[in-house]
Parts: C-alpha cells; structure tokens; sequence
C-alpha cells in the first residue's frame, strides 16, 4: 500500500481479518447533496453497511493523506472545505502531493479500495459517456477504472444525465459485466428500468457473490457493475424527471458547464426542477445500494470467499 494510504483502526481490523467491508465514496459529501445533508446520509450509508453485516470504509483525502475509513469529523471538515477537490484518476496524485484535501469519485475510490484490498464498493450511479459525446468526447474516468480495477460496485445504473444505450455498449467494449441485482434490465438511476438488458439477472446473493468470484479469479483485471434498481416505491416518474433534466441540460449548454464541473451542476438543477424529490430519491438509491453491498460483501468472505 502507498505510505499515503492510511486505514482508520476499524477498517485495519476487519481487513486483517477477513471481514466484509464495503467502500463508500465521499463526492455525496462534497457535491451530490447540499450541506448538511451530504454528511447526514454519509452517515447513515455507514449505519446502512453495518447494519447489514459488514464494516464501512468512507474514502476521502485529508491534507494530502488519503484515509480509508473516515470519521463524522472528518466528513464535516471536507464538507465545509471551500472548493474542495473532486478527485479522479487524473487529479489524484496531484492533490496527495500537494497537501490539499478533496472528496473521492467512483473511480479515485475504487482505485483507493483496490489499493486497501476492498473488494465490493457502493455509490449511486456511475458516470459513463455523456450526451453529446461524439462532439464533446466527454466520457467519464468511471468507465476507465471499471477497465482496469477489479473491484464489484454496486449502482444503480448510470446516473440519468448520460447517454445510457452508449453507457452500455462502452462496459460490454471494455469487459466489465453487468449483473443485475432482482433484474434483467439496466436500470436508470431516477427509474427502475432503461430498457437495456444486463449481463445476467441474479436474485439470490449467494449466486451473485459466486459470478464475481469467478470475474476476478479469471484474472482479466475488470471490475464488476452490479445494477440496482432503485426501489419502487421511490422512483421517480418519467416525465417529471426527463422535463427537469432537459432544463438542465440546456442550462448547463448555455452555461458553457464543461469537465468535472457538469455533474454536480446538473444534479443541482434536477433537484431544484423536482422540488426535491430527486435529492430524495438519491437517497433512497444510495441506501439501497449500501445494503446489497454489505450482503455482497458478507457473501464474498465466507469461508469459500474470492480465489487469492
């Protein structure tokens, strides 16, 4: 591990002993959800993953040292950082060396969690290839470390500012698959389906556990997407949701909203466009994908857990 990768006690423990754990990214905390609510449901993410049986790892980096496990104090503290960074696979390093703070996306933290030897993560929903990307090449770093990192992530889906179908087709061209958790289709963040099939459906944890297990004991180096649905009784309807985000996305065009900067200035004006039913909805997602984490993650560490 990087002398700059620093495990809380907690976490250390259970690593050292074989337990499950689950990493939670910090971007909720910083630009997902507005202060104060960022850190509330940080916390209760964790309350999630440990009461379903496993130990969570919150990710971020704390004056260029980059910790595994963080406090409720070192939450709050990068929540009120002024312009703190988002960090990806092309910032990391910079910030580490700087000495700077900054809130871990899907990718930085599945590199930070495959550096610990965490195998399972949960967030929200990927970044993928965005709309327009044929003219703007924006596609997002997620799709790299899913290439190239061998941890499972649990999501639901993308998030609905992408281009979805070409979301999809990038994960089939860079060999991650795509399980679907109770489903057979991917789903879409806000709504339980896109109309895009998985790779498989499981609905029995076991069975899940036992498909990654066999990915990354063949040793092709990817990560697992593990697609889950947000719960019905918190999707968001269709039309309401598409509405506010094309007021988004043409607010971000006229804007000139580019890079790192787009997704959380969509998201702003989705829950602004939904009242905020869409913050409340990323909730329910969030901890959704918490607790068939920490199952996944249980499932993996029993005594027939992942293949060394």
């Amino acid at each position: 591990m990087s002398p700059r990768l620093t495990c809380s006690e907690e976490v250390a423990r259970a690593l050292a002993a074989r337990r499950p754990v689950v990493a939670l990214e910090t971007t909720v905390v910083t630009h997902g959800l507005p202060h104060p609510d960022g850190v509330h449901v940080a916390l209760e993410l964790e309350a999630e993953v440990r009461a379903h049986g496993a130990v969570p790892a919150t990710i971020g980096v704390i004056a260029g040292e980059l910790r595994v496990g963080l406090g409720s104090g070192e939450l709050e503290r990068l929540a009120t950082t002024p312009g703190v960074a988002k960090l990806n696979l092309s910032n990391f390093a910079a910030v580490l060396a700087a000495g700077e703070s900054g809130s871990t996306t899907v990718a930085a933290t599945m590199l930070a969690a495959n550096r610990a030897g965490i195998a399972v993560f949960a967030t929200g929903g990927i970044g993928g290839v965005h709309r327009g990307a044929a003219q703007s090449g924006d596609v997002s770093a997620d799709l790299t470390a899913l290439a190239r990192l061998p941890v499972a992530v649990v999501c639901a889906g993308a998030k609905a500012i992408l281009d979805l179908p070409r979301t999809v087709e990038m994960l089939e061209t860079l060999g991650v698959p795509v399980y679907g958790w109770q489903t057979d289709e991917f789903p879409a963040f806000y709504a339980r389906s896109s109309g895009l099939p998985v790779d498989r459906g499981f609905g029995d944890v076991a069975a899940l556990a036992t498909a990654v297990r066999e990915h990354f004991a063949l040793g092709g180096g990817t990560g697992v997407l593990v697609a889950n649905p947000i719960p019905a009784a918190d999707e968001l309807p269709a039309g309401h949701s598409e509405r506010a985000l094309e007021q988004a996305l043409a607010a971000a065009a006229a804007a000139g909203v580019r890079g790192r900067a787009v997704t959380p200035f969509l998201l702003e004006r989705m829950r602004a466009g939904t009242d905020g039913a869409s913050v409340r909805a990323n909730r329910a997602l969030l901890l959704h994908n918490a607790r068939v984490a920490a199952a996944l993650a249980a499932a993996l560490a029993r005594p027939d857990g992942p293949r060394e």
